[in-house]
């Protein structure tokens, strides 16, 4: 039985669907106003290898992902560069879709935007204030009444006398109480608004989610998602608001990754500190971020070091070596030998499984997958053939592939494998001629050019990494 924890209950729970092999799955997206950064692309990793696990466990998963398309951010970003809001947003969104592909993550089941759902918005604003749980101020702007929703504050665990004692109504609000908050803002000169009830303005930020769930996925889902930054109070005015209006329990699962911090300081535009996905595509593989979310529990806060980055290129070459063909001069292993690699296989795919049930406890289920690449690097060392390796090898490329791995090898230019070939050449007759020195020298030399060789009774062979 797949358990998850459940920040709602604070404890792992038995995961049980709404509808049988059915997971309703919506994810919080980007505000797209500029380039994205590693940070996002950690939290859709996280939940591109928790829905790839689903799907491998036999569940369709109907995953949303929105964009929020009109915000402050890109209204304030748009003024700066003197740019139409709608096309910076846009370009961003394109721009991100890219990063996600070129991530390998699955593209969600549908894509919806906060200005593609403006009607169901404003429906469920009205909703709210016929039921009493909003209300119209005299500034225009429609506010959530949150004393009026005694379980406010479930998520976070926050109790609504303690907030109270740290908030303040800004000058230009007209709020009944300082934690009221925001369905519908009334326009201001230079924004874009849309008409509506309450006169012209743009929704607020939360009611995009609510409404955008309800749209794609029903009163009620399973698995609702985000970074952990998103609890409170994105998340705690979710819950809110849908289950105010629906009457209804919205989400059963709340599934919060942890955030990537540089230096010890979360990663933030705000704070200038970020790496783009770009830049971080730029100079390493895909694989190599997805290891690093892999290699951490996806709850955790995850460091973004040189030594982070060193550990996760290490591992996916230690991956990569357990789907290396058998040597040219491979003669097979006995029966017994090929017996205990297959069982070796069966034994990572039930520790695989057992750990990702566990919570998607990835570092447990990483290590089952080494226990694989040992065995199988065992099996060629002493001689098997590519038909023997070829059930474990198999099992690698499965497993790996749960985890959205490409496991690619590196490709070099006819030029750059030309010049490889030249220099160990160069280097054998080197050490024929116990030039030990000069045959170091190249070694080093290939090293540098992200290239290994390995000398056997057979001769010397090159691969990349």
């Amino acid at each position: 039985m797949l358990r998850i924890y459940n920040t709602l209950t604070r404890k792992k729970e038995d995961f049980i669907t709404l509808q049988p092999n059915v997971v309703k799955m919506y994810v919080c997206g980007v505000t797209v106003y500029n380039d994205a950064h590693v940070g996002h692309a950690m939290s859709a990793l996280v939940f591109d290898i928790i829905r790839r696990y689903l799907e491998y466990r036999g569940y369709k998963v109907q995953h949303v992902m929105n964009y929020t398309d009109v915000d402050d951010k890109i209204i304030n970003r748009a003024n700066q560069l003197k740019v139409d809001p709608f096309s910076l947003a846009q370009r961003y969104i394109d721009d991100y879709a890219q990063n996600l592909k070129e991530l390998n993550v699955l593209p969600a089941t549908v894509n919806p935007r906060a200005t593609q759902t403006m009607d169901e918005i404003q429906s469920m604003v009205k909703g709210l204030i016929e039921k009493g749980y909003a209300y119209a101020a005299s500034n225009g702007d429609v506010y959530f009444r949150v004393t009026k929703d005694k379980e406010y504050g479930k998520l976070s665990g926050r109790k609504l006398e303690e907030m109270q004692a740290g908030a303040r109504i800004e000058i230009g609000e007209a709020k009944e109480h300082p934690m009221d908050f925001a369905l519908w803002k009334a326009a201001k000169p230079g924004e874009p608004a849309w008409d509506s009830p309450w006169g012209k303005g743009r929704p607020g930020w939360h009611i995009e989610c609510s409404a955008m769930n309800l749209k794609e996925l029903g009163e009620q889902i399973d698995i609702h998602g985000g970074g952990n930054d998103l609890i409170f109070p994105h998340h705690e005015n979710e819950i809110a608001q849908s289950e105010s209006f629906t009457g209804k329990p919205f989400a059963r699962y709340w599934i919060h990754n942890g955030m990537l911090q540089l230096g010890g300081e979360k990663m933030s535009k705000s704070l200038g500190n970020i790496v783009t996905i770009k830049e971080f595509l730029s100079k390493h593989d895909a694989d190599v971020m997805r290891m690093i979310v892999l290699n951490g529990s996806y709850r955790a806060p995850l460091i973004y070091t040189d030594e982070v980055l060193d550990a996760a290129e290490k591992s996916l070459d230690r991956l990569k070596s357990g789907l290396r063909p058998a040597a040219p001069s491979a003669k097979g292993l006995n029966a017994d030998f090929v017996s205990v690699l297959d069982k070796q296989s069966e034994a990572t795919q039930q520790a695989f499984i057992s750990a990702m049930d566990d919570d998607f406890n990835t570092p447990l289920a990483m290590a089952a997958l080494f226990e694989l690449v040992k065995a199988i690097n065992t099996a060629r060392d002493n001689g098997a053939t590519d038909a023997q390796l070829q059930r474990a090898q198999a099992t690698l490329r499965e497993l790996t592939g749960v985890f959205g791995l490409r496991l690619a090898e590196k490709k070099g230019s006819s030029e750059q494998e030309a010049q490889i070939t030249a220099l160990i050449a160069e280097r054998n007759e080197a050490r024929k001629q116990k030039q030990w020195a000069r045959s170091d020298q190249i070694r080093d030399q290939l090293k540098e050019m992200g290239v290994t060789i390995e000398d056997t009774k057979d001769g010397t062979s090159w691969r990349w990494g």
